[in-house]
């Protein structure tokens, strides 16, 4: 790791920090006089933000920065879950403060998605309207499997294709596995034949989804009203209804608000999941109204096929506890050129 990167990952954990206590945090070795310049290339990079005067100097990451730089998920998550330095409780600045005054995407990446999207486009405009619902259904079925998978439904791709396709169950499977990838098919027809449902998120719209999703799963319907936890961490979403639906509605504002459809759709992905504003569903929730969005704007929707579930769930842990969006950026990006390349 080089020597910018190191100071930047220290003070993502001791904010507010001297040159001396980066230096001493870091085991710098250098003159002081390359640590200034380093931290001063940071500056002016706006990854370091400046606060104080001459020996009252202080130095913390900016909110693009905190959200954005590159974490090691092996060296993260190789320190056990109760010896981690997490921020435990919801970050009520996060959806108010930081996000709308960061760009998501460099510059590249938004090249590279949009050189992705014309693409698919293009392959889209060559297309008959039976052989893009042939393409929609095909991602479908992969969508439906890995979202469930996720959520630890042990379909195989293949018996999850027959199920869908032929309404035929999977010997050994419980009901509630086969109504899991039910519901998936249910929601994304509803989705494809009301194309614009999602053009603008609201509230109930995503309860509505929630409520195709979780539909016979013996999960409450609408807004929890009570407390939950998640494996693998101690970050503790919101426990009180009415914070809960104001964060849900402060996640619309700042969604609508955004002009790029991938900062919308990478937005809506993470946010519903850190908000967890129901008692269970809040990821296949995320991945579907997130696709929702896409699809509304005429975008390529993602399947996550190629996704690895525990990197899925590791970049998502990361967010909850580090509100840092990278891991799960570069997911977003990969699984975006899949699904251009792989379907249309």
């Amino acid at each position: 790791m080089d020597t910018s990167r190191e100071i930047l990952q220290f003070l993502h954990y001791h904010p507010l920090s001297s040159r001396d206590e980066i230096a001493k945090g870091i085991a710098f070795e250098g003159s002081d006089a390359t640590l200034k310049r380093l931290i001063a290339a940071g500056v002016q990079n706006d990854d370091i933000v400046v606060e104080g005067k001459a020996r009252a100097t202080r130095y913390r990451l900016s909110d693009q920065a905190h959200l954005l730089m590159p974490l090691n998920l092996d060296t993260y998550f190789a320190v056990d879950v109760d010896k981690r330095q997490v921020q435990a409780s919801f970050n009520f600045e996060l959806i108010r403060e930081q996000l709308p005054a960061v760009r998501l995407f460099t510059a590249e990446e938004n090249a590279h998605l949009q050189e992705l999207q014309a693409e698919f486009r293009q392959h889209v405009s060559e297309m008959s309207e039976n052989e893009y619902r042939k393409e929609m259904e095909r991602l479908g079925i992969d969508l439906s499997w890995k979202s469930s998978q996720i959520e630890g439904n042990t379909y195989s791709l293949l018996e999850t294709e027959r199920l869908l396709r032929e309404s035929k169950t999977a010997d050994g499977k419980t009901k509630e596995e086969a109504v899991m990838l039910l519901n998936h098919k249910d929601a994304l027809r509803f989705i494809l034949d009301n194309p614009d449902y999602l053009r603008t998120l609201t509230v109930s719209h995503i309860e509505d989804i929630h409520q195709l999703l979780t539909k016979e799963l013996s999960v409450d319907r609408g807004i929890r009203h009570r407390r939950v936890g998640i494996t693998g961490t101690n970050y503790h979403p919101l426990d009180n209804e009415f914070q809960i639906r104001e964060a849900m509605h402060d996640t619309c504002d700042l969604i609508n608000s955004k002009g790029s459809i991938f900062e919308k759709a990478l937005l809506t992905l993470v946010l519903l999941s850190y908000i967890q504003a129901f008692s269970d569903g809040n990821k296949r929730t995320a991945r579907i109204t997130s696709n929702a969005i896409l699809i509304a704007n005429g975008y390529c929707p993602l399947s996550f096929r190629s996704v690895d579930s525990i990197d899925y769930k590791k970049a998502m842990l990361i967010f909850y506890e580090q509100n840092n969006l990278y891991a799960f950026k570069q997911i977003f990006i990969d699984q975006f050129e899949f699904a251009v390349r792989e379907y249309f």
